[in-house]
């Protein structure tokens, strides 16, 4: 009986060479207290999406909260690998997952699990996509599977996403399906051209170089251009134009690329992918919260201007709302108690997440949840530090606002005044922009591993190039009362040059007093408020570029990010006026040529560039100032 006992334990064991690896393995989920599960949803043409959905454990007549993303729905799905939804799941969705929502994640077409082509933020149907799939009738789709087949809910479905996330929030927008009940895109990409990823009046953001590649090289994540100098500004400018730095990273057979360097100008194909424009053009059926952040170093231009543009169709003023906080990029789903040197009045996002955005999402999704107490327009005040409230915004503009703008001029010798330049003032200011010496937009060298530097560029003291000799820099006298700006400045600058092209960059800035006892750091800070850049070939129509005629003062009119600010007594206000901001912006060769990507050598030239600032050519930001 012993023998047989013994033989039958030796028989029992794992044999020294059984492949350790196991054809199929489960994870136990013990404990657990959510239920994960992944579908290949299918779509009219038979497409399958890769879509992941996380319910509470006894769920029942829950909401459903969807984004749809070209980062991996799996690891968008997968904060960390824990028993508790809660860790499981993004920091950003911590107050949905605790009000008891289903979280749903898919792969947008031909990205990562989902099959099909992958099109980077593909046109809505219409002349660009007559009968091709896109973001609109996948979404449909979509949400349409979703509440037939997750019965743990009660059928209503609420979308959420942030920058391309945020672009298929808005995609789902144009035709809604009946179940889609709020929405809320977050710094969505709108208008690639005018102001969000690509372009800034048509000067490209050629850093986007490497999104090309790592989105378009393969379904899966890709790869950065390589680097020859940690310092990108040398990198770039050895290598050339953008068109260069593209050939050497192998993006000619990158179809996505190739769209971009076939359309520099606002053409029909960048106007028919305008969201702004195509939202603006539709009823308004959806509740939808356009969400961005003041200093978003990566899509400024579409959550405000998508606001504007629907808000006429918003006559109850109870469908359309703007939230506008003291972020970067996407900072909303994180922590939001600084930026840079900043300190906030609390923990922003956090704040907003719970009291507003929350219990907005409630009233449309939650069977019986209260009407929330949601202001049409909610804007962080970023000079007095707190929350603003508003019925509708701007405060101020040049026309149909509460309150009308003011000129602020640039004056000869440096200064800044309300006052109009008299006929006694020097007449121009002038330096020298050599494209072999552009100004960098934040200070060297520029690491593309420096997260924090790129998440925090835009409110970096100025300092580090005021003084340069290609930087004009204008300030006023220091303030004896507070000075609220409420709106977007807007640029007026009279501007020669001895090229035939050129770039302008304008700079509003918060200058701090000398010395700040309870803040020390922060003595004479230099805080850009608001700033952007204007290729000049544009100054006459942005879908047909033109040379520019050489030392002929012309008016260069173009808007500035919106402001919610009071630039405090004591403080000083200041104006800097540029050609360049390198590498973030390729260098404008300052001579005409058709396409810029293809700029040689011997076109890049420098110039003179003259700011004028008489009585009939006055230079002047028109400030969006409330009493």
């Amino acid at each position: 009986m012993i023998l047989s006992l013994v033989a039958l334990s030796a028989s029992a064991q794992t044999k020294p060479m059984t492949p350790d690896i196991p054809e199929k393995f489960t994870a136990p989920k013990t404990g657990y207290d959510y239920v994960k599960r992944v579908e290949m949803v299918p779509m009219r043409d038979g497409v399958k999406l890769y879509t992941v959905i996380v319910t509470p454990k006894g769920a029942h007549q829950a909401p459903i909260l969807l984004t749809r993303t070209p980062y991996n729905a799996a690891g968008r799905a997968a904060r960390s690998e824990s028993p508790h939804m809660l860790d499981e799941l993004p920091q950003g969705d911590e107050f949905f997952i605790k009000a008891g929502y289903i979280r749903v994640f898919q792969d947008v077409r031909g990205k990562y699990g989902s099959e099909g082509a992958y099109v980077m933020t593909p046109p809505p149907t219409g002349p660009l996509n007559p009968d091709g799939p896109n973001d609109t009738t996948d979404g449909y789709d979509t949400i349409d599977w979703l509440v037939k087949n997750v019965h743990e809910s009660n059928g209503k479905v609420g979308m959420l996403g942030s920058s391309y996330e945020g672009f298929t929030v808005v995609m789902a927008l144009i035709h809604p399906h009946p179940a889609l009940k709020v929405a809320a895109p977050e710094s969505p990409m709108v208008d690639g051209w005018m102001g969000d990823d690509w372009f800034h009046y048509g000067a490209f953001r050629q850093v986007n170089l490497d999104y090309f590649t790592e989105q378009t090289e393969v379904r899966g994540n890709g790869h950065a251009i390589p680097r020859e100098d940690l310092d990108d500004y040398t990198d770039f400018l050895l290598k050339g134009s953008a068109g260069d730095m593209a050939r050497f990273g192998g993006e000619d057979q990158l179809p996505f690329w190739r769209k971009v360097d076939e359309h520099p100008a606002y053409d029909t194909f960048w106007q028919g992918q305008a969201l702004d424009r195509i939202m603006g053009a539709q009823p308004l059926t959806v509740p939808t919260m356009w969400l961005q952040g003041l200093w978003d170093q990566e899509d400024m231009w579409g959550a405000i201007h998508s606001y504007t543009a629907v808000e006429p169709k918003d006559a109850a003023n109870d469908k359309n709302y703007l939230v506008m906080g003291p972020w970067s990029h996407s900072q909303v789903n994180y922590d939001g108690l600084s930026l840079g040197p900043l300190k906030w009045e609390g923990n922003t996002t956090e704040q907003f997440r719970r009291d507003v955005l929350l219990p907005f999402f409630n009233q449309y999704l939650l069977d019986a949840a209260p009407k929330a107490d949601t202001p049409p327009v909610l804007i962080y005040n970023t000079g007095e530090n707190h929350w603003d409230r508003f019925k509708a915004w701007p405060l101020s503009c040049d026309t149909n606002c509460p309150n009308k703008s003011k000129p602020l001029y640039l004056k000869a010798n440096g200064g800044l005044s309300f006052d109009a330049p008299a006929a006694a003032d020097a007449q121009s200011d002038s330096y020298v922009s050599d494209p072999a010496k552009p100004v960098p937009y934040r200070p060297r060298p520029v690491d593309t591993a420096d997260g924090n530097g790129w998440r925090t560029w835009l409110v970096t003291d100025q300092r580090f190039v005021d003084g340069r000799p290609d930087v004009l820099t204008y300030v006023s006298e220091p303030l004896t009362a507070p000075l609220r700006l409420s709106g977007a400045p807007i640029v007026n600058l009279q501007a020669s040059t001895s090229g035939s092209d050129s770039d302008w960059v304008v700079k509003l800035i918060d200058v701090f007093p000398g010395t700040m006892p309870s803040q020390p750091g922060m003595g004479g800070y230099e805080l850009p408020i608001s700033l952007d850049i204007f290729r000049g070939r544009y100054r006459n129509s942005f879908e047909h570029p033109e040379a520019i005629t050489p030392e002929k003062p012309l008016l260069y009119r173009f808007g500035l990010p919106t402001v919610n600010h009071v630039i405090l007594p004591g403080h000083r206000i200041m104006v800097q006026v540029q050609s360049s901001l390198f590498p973030l912006y390729d260098r404008n060769p300052q001579t005409f040529v058709s396409n810029i990507f293809d700029a040689k050598p011997g076109d890049y030239k420098a110039a003179t560039q003259k700011i004028w600032h008489t009585p009939n050519e006055a230079s002047f930001i028109s400030l969006p100032v409330v009493p």
